[in-house]
């Protein structure tokens, strides 16, 4: 029981850090592709020193699950400077419509009716996410081309998470480990982002200050502490807690910018979050009852 309490306690403390992101990164003078690579090179040396597994296991196979993992992190950086914070993770969260999309071509894992209403729901988010666009504010000065990113980052978090499935497909050597694909991808961002963010011309001990907490906590500590309770804290369980990040996420954006997100982004946000409940609830009754497998 100790060890479920405690488990619940680090997905509660992984939400809230993880929550911080978008209010830390517009808060940040840097400009955003110093954040998005400094970030990813800070949090791929915090799991790669605190995280044993993500010395294990390398291979091919973690280095190209770790590529659509580098695109989230850079994608998430990027939108958060362009539109809300709250878009930015309530689109990112469409991630489950494209997991039903392509994994019955790309894991062979079928869907079934109650994915149906999870489409719906999360297609009806996302529409009212993009018709309730509020005009653009300091805080969010393009929120057209940020929602357009915030968008591609839920299709590459998707792509994230079956390529991690993928990853934990393999057997015996070739099977990879997850905290290596995300020392990997982190990597892969800070590389990338780097030639885009240098010469750093700029920025004030604030700034650094807040760039080392992005990436070494609200990033590295923040996935630390999500694969020491996936041991104790059955998934469906740690999908609800986990809500308190997008839930949080516009709050912290609110205090820290006085950014407000428009009804209809938060409508959408609430039924894009709903669909995500929904299908967690459904894959986990279905595995229960001996069911078949999903799309996620």
């Amino acid at each position: 029981m100790m060890d479920r309490t405690r488990g619940r306690l680090l997905v509660l403390a992984a939400a809230l850090i993880f929550s911080a992101g978008g209010a830390g990164i517009k808060a940040c003078a840097l400009t955003p592709w110093q954040i998005a690579s400094f970030r990813s090179g800070i949090a791929a040396l915090v799991v790669w020193l605190l995280a044993a597994e993500a010395r294990r296991n390398w291979s091919w196979r973690v280095v190209l699950a770790g590529l659509p993992y580098a695109a989230t992190v850079l994608l998430f950086v990027l939108a958060n400077r362009l539109t809300t914070s709250a878009n930015t993770i309530f689109l990112q969260s469409t991630a489950p419509l494209y997991i039903l999309l392509v994994a019955p071509w790309l894991l062979r894992e079928r869907n079934r009716s109650i994915d149906i209403p999870v489409i719906a729901l999360i297609l009806g988010g996302l529409t009212l996410c993009f018709v309730g666009v509020e005009p653009p504010i300091r805080s969010a000065p393009n929120p057209v081309a940020g929602n357009i990113l915030a968008v591609l980052s839920g299709v590459s978090w998707a792509l994230t998470i079956l390529a991690l499935r993928w990853l934990g497909q393999g057997n015996g050597d070739h099977r990879g480990s997850a905290a290596a694909a995300v020392v990997s991808g982190n990597v892969t961002a800070f590389v990338i982002g780097l030639p885009l963010a240098l010469p750093v011309l700029r920025g004030s001990a604030v700034d650094w200050t807040l760039l080392a907490g992005l990436g070494a906590v609200q990033l590295g500590l923040g996935y630390i502490y999500l694969t020491r309770a996936a041991r104790h804290v059955p998934a469906f369980e740690m999908s609800v807690l986990l809500l308190l990040e997008p839930a949080l996420n516009p709050v912290w954006a609110l205090v820290a910018q006085g950014e407000r997100p428009g009804p209809s982004a938060l409508l959408g946000g609430g039924l894009i979050l709903a669909a995500t409940v929904l299908k967690t609830w459904a894959d986990t009754r279905s595995r229960i009852n001996g069911g078949g497998t999903s799309g996620s």
